[in-house]
């Protein structure tokens, strides 16, 4: 009986069988986790971004800023530059959502029209900065050596330029006008982004992928723009965030000291430079509204420049 009782506690389920089924389920879900398909480079970045409750307040804020600059000024009967001096200063209303300024026009209407003056700007010399310093910053860093030296000494020269001193001899030249204000951002703009860009292809170019396309033989250009390129793709939008919020506050800052955009079209800084008395007698909202929207415009741009920059730094890569 004793032999018996032994015999059955030796095949009853006891404490070092469940430890074996726990570990079995462990490496069950190590495997699965194994199989999953991986997540690519984006893929990744953009899931990292999501968590970054910062980042997407400000990307929601400039979808909705673009929605408004193309659609805003439809959803008002008043006209951008219509002059209605019965109606000036008049207060936030239903009837003027954002009040009218000095001349009685619909601050309402204004904004998104500076917006969309702002917007533009901002991208266009973005997208011309980035064609630019791509090109430039790839062949210096790739090239090396004398090449590298002498591009390199054009850029600082360039660097030491200030752009208002560019603005007015191009007012002189080409007269005010908004083809005025992005030549003139985009005559230097574009170093800071060479620079990035050159820094990166000094790293890359000595990979091994990058040795092997040269012992083939495969033509420079075609190397920066299929390897070195792509692979610094997270850097340049990283900067172009950046430099669409530089350039936004650089037009306002023209059209606020007279060497921007004109009347009767309507910017953020024209609006700004036409509300400084206004604000003195009470007349806030004609200050107000162009001040916030240049203000979160740029800070929105910023965070979201600085959450692409923790989303796409491979070293955060999980």
């Amino acid at each position: 009986m004793k032999l018996a009782n032994e015999t059955n506690n030796n095949h009853s389920p006891g404490p070092v069988r469940d430890e074996w089924f726990q570990w079995k389920e462990k490496d069950l879900h190590k495997a699965e986790s194994v199989s999953r398909p991986s997540l690519s480079y984006w893929q990744d970045a953009w899931k990292r971004l999501l968590k970054n409750k910062l980042a997407m307040m400000g990307l929601v804020f400039l979808v909705l800023l673009t929605f408004m600059a193309i659609f805003g000024p439809y959803m008002s009967k008043y006209d951008v530059g219509k002059i209605d001096l019965p109606n000036q200063y008049q207060p936030p209303s239903a009837d003027h959502w954002f009040g009218t300024d000095s001349h009685g026009r619909d601050v309402f209407v204004r904004t998104w029209y500076g917006a969309r003056i702002s917007l533009f700007v901002g991208l266009m010399a973005a997208l011309i900065d980035c064609v630019i310093g791509i090109v430039y910053g790839g062949i210096s860093g790739f090239k090396g050596g004398r090449t590298d030296n002498v591009m390199m000494r054009i850029i600082e020269v360039l660097y030491g330029i200030p752009y208002l001193l560019v603005v007015i001899l191009l007012l002189v030249v080409m007269g005010p006008s908004l083809t005025t204000i992005i030549v003139a951002l985009t005559v230097t703009g574009w170093v800071g982004m060479a620079r990035i860009v050159r820094g990166q292809v000094l790293q890359i170019k000595n990979y091994e992928f990058v040795l092997a396309s040269r012992s083939f033989g495969t033509k420079s250009w075609r190397i920066i723009r299929k390897n070195l390129i792509p692979n610094t793709m997270g850097p340049i939008i990283v900067q172009l965030t950046l430099t669409v919020p530089s350039a936004i506050f650089a037009e306002a800052f023209l059209s606020f000291l007279g060497l921007g955009i004109q009347s009767p079209f309507a910017s953020w800084g024209s609006m700004a430079n036409d509300s400084l008395g206004a604000i003195l007698s009470g007349n806030w909202w004609t200050l107000f509204f162009p001040a916030f929207f240049i203000s979160f415009t740029m800070f929105a741009f910023n965070v979201l420049g600085d959450g692409l920059q923790d989303a796409l730094d491979p070293k955060l890569r999980k």
